[in-house]
């Protein structure tokens, strides 16, 4: 009987997924850097809601980055289990964080048209993702 250890490899594109998840945590840096008090943070939520512009912008992007991300790491999983090949899989994936870096910098610097554009590519590099390993 061959009893063969597998050890797990954390891939690039598994590195990409604790990237993604970290994404919405700058947001929230860029959203409070240089306001956000020690009193604020009995009630954040509060003190979100009486923000405007490029705050209330990276506010937003943090959100969006939240739902975007089952997502991203459900497509990531799936390919693994489907031995998507590697290197196309964690190129997808860095392609996806990258995408996804340039819609939070569109988002708060107010490029809406641009910001929709770059949000749509990287839907689309997420379903790629999805069906990477697809035979």
């Amino acid at each position: 009987m061959n009893t063969t250890l597998h050890a797990a490899r954390f891939t690039a594109a598994y590195w990409c997924v604790l990237i993604a998840a970290l994404l919405p945590v700058l947001c929230a840096v860029l959203a409070k850097r240089g306001s956000f008090r020690r009193a604020d943070n009995g009630n954040p939520r509060a003190w979100l809601e009486r923000q405007t512009g490029w705050r209330a912008r990276a506010n937003a992007a943090q959100a969006n980055s939240f739902e975007s991300l089952p997502f991203f790491i459900g497509a990531v999983v799936i390919a693994h289990q489907l031995a998507a090949p590697q290197t196309g899989l964690d190129m997808l994936a860095l392609g996806y964080v990258l995408l996804r870096v340039a819609y939070i910098a569109m988002y708060v610097g107010d490029m809406a048209t641009a910001r929709s554009i770059v949000w749509t590519a990287g839907l689309l590099v997420n379903i790629a993702i999805l069906f990477v390993g697809y035979r």
